[in-house]
């Protein structure tokens, strides 16, 4: 027998998991779907990770250091921390949900945007913007050391103002 699915509110009905029809899905519901990415990687979804995965993932895809998403959380009111925040942008980023940029050693930033692809870095203005995979060759890698492997290559092309 086929599966009924209709439109309730803007939501997907069907069977419920006990075997009731018109029970509305979560599917397509932002925060359900949050949580089930946070379960798929690994990570309990804690309010705090739900609301901090919210400003991060809530706006596509950006670039963000910790004091940016600490700042960001203080204005939507998360009762956060700082190290609150870096620990979270650690765990994401180790689970994969996130992509490290570190920049000269002292700044980093964390991009939402994990595919491969690398970045443009404006001097003075504290900002990176996503330069596809495709527009940047790189050839003639050196042999890893024993035991190694090469896991990912990253272009950041610093820009800066013309000056006339």
């Amino acid at each position: 027998m086929a599966r009924m699915v209709t439109l309730m509110r803007g939501t997907e009905t069907g069977e419920g998991p006990d075997g009731r029809r018109g029970v509305p899905s979560l599917a397509g519901c932002p925060v359900h779907d949050l949580k089930e990415r946070l379960r798929s990687a690994g990570l309990r979804p804690t309010r705090q990770r739900v609301a901090l995965g919210w400003l991060l993932f809530g706006r596509g895809d950006r670039h963000l250091s910790a004091e940016t998403l600490f700042d960001e959380a203080q204005r939507a009111r998360v009762p956060v921390s700082l190290a609150t925040i870096y620990n979270t942008l650690n765990q994401f980023t180790q689970v994969g949900l996130l992509r490290e940029i570190a920049i000269d050693g002292s700044r980093t930033y964390f991009d939402t945007n994990t595919s491969e692809h690398h970045h443009f870095f404006i001097e003075g203005g504290d900002g990176l913007l996503d330069i596809p995979a495709r527009e940047v060759s790189v050839t003639n890698l050196p042999e890893p050391p024993e035991g190694m492997e090469i896991c990912r290559v990253e272009v950041v092309v610093r820009l800066r103002k013309k000056t006339n």
